[in-house]
């Protein structure tokens, strides 16, 4: 049996890395916005397509709706977004931004650009970067047949 790699060696080691790098970047105008980095992503799923269902919200984060559920409970209490079940099947949470959750996306703006100046890459690269990164997630999100 081979010996494992080093862990610098291995890609899902990087890819974790990196990843709790870039929050580790994003936090202190997290903080200053008063929200976390998966709230964050709420926010930015809202702000792709406002009025999605926790179902939804979860699909697009590629989470579980009991983990999205009290992320947008916070987001709520915070005065962000609106629940409201809808009439329609009552099963369902319909999820709305408010006017401050609206207004909140001018504020995240500049999280990219903080990844810009903090990477030592340029647009281009980070893009490619990126790029390859979703063609490697789409390969493994799907479960084998």
């Amino acid at each position: 049996m081979p010996a494992a790699l080093p862990l610098d060696d291995q890609l899902c080691f990087s890819l974790y890395a990196a990843s709790m790098a870039i929050g580790r970047a994003y936090k202190p105008m997290l903080d200053r916005l008063g929200i976390t980095y998966p709230q964050y992503l709420v926010l930015h799923a809202l702000w792709e397509q406002d009025g999605r269902t926790i179902g939804q919200i979860a699909e697009r984060l590629s989470l579980e709706s009991s983990t999205v559920t009290p992320l947008v409970k916070r987001l709520e209490a915070a005065g962000f977004l609106t629940r409201a079940r809808s009439t329609a099947d009552e099963r369902r949470v319909d999820v709305r931004l408010t006017e401050r959750g609206a207004a909140m996306r001018e504020e995240c703006g500049c999280l990219g650009e903080t990844l810009l100046e903090r990477s030592g890459m340029d647009g281009m690269q980070l893009a490619d970067l990126n790029e390859r990164v979703k063609q490697l997630w789409a390969a493994l999100r799907d479960p084998l047949p």
